[in-house]
């Protein structure tokens, strides 16, 4: 499966730890990460990685287009959520055309959790073989 991985500043060292501590899961998969992740990810865990091009803001249009052409099949995004922190038009969209495309996504550690289990467990095997505009 395509897993993108996305961290605001904020939350980037608990991505880390996340998939440190679920790299045996992640090492089966291709990982699409934003720029501002790449050498955190490749320095602690040692998990090959496809980077985004550009900046972050290239690189959330970037996973955006992916999602559409079905090129994505998980979304985990590690979001500072704070009641002063507003979400931004690109967040917004990004969370949208997860609905739109059927695509399963986390913004918090503990929806992570449970949708690396379920991909463990085989849960997602059944989108292989499915229909694109599910």
């Amino acid at each position: 499966m395509n897993i993108a991985l996305l961290a605001h500043e904020r939350r980037r060292e608990l991505m880390v730890r996340f998939c440190i501590g679920y790299r045996n899961v992640l090492s089966q998969h291709s990982l699409l990460v934003m720029p501002n992740c790449i050498e955190a990810i490749r320095g602690a865990v040692k998990l090959a990685v496809v980077p985004c091009s550009g900046n972050s803001l290239d690189g959330f249009r970037q996973i955006i287009s992916k999602i559409s052409c079905h090129e994505v099949d998980l979304l985990l995004f590690f979001r500072y959520a704070s009641p002063y922190v507003t979400i931004t038009p690109d967040e917004i969209e990004l969370l949208r055309i997860c609905d739109f495309n059927s695509v399963p996504y986390a913004t918090n550690i503990a929806t992570a959790e449970v949708l690396i289990k379920g991909l463990e467990r085989g849960d997602f095997d059944w989108r292989n073989a499915g229909d694109p505009m599910i």
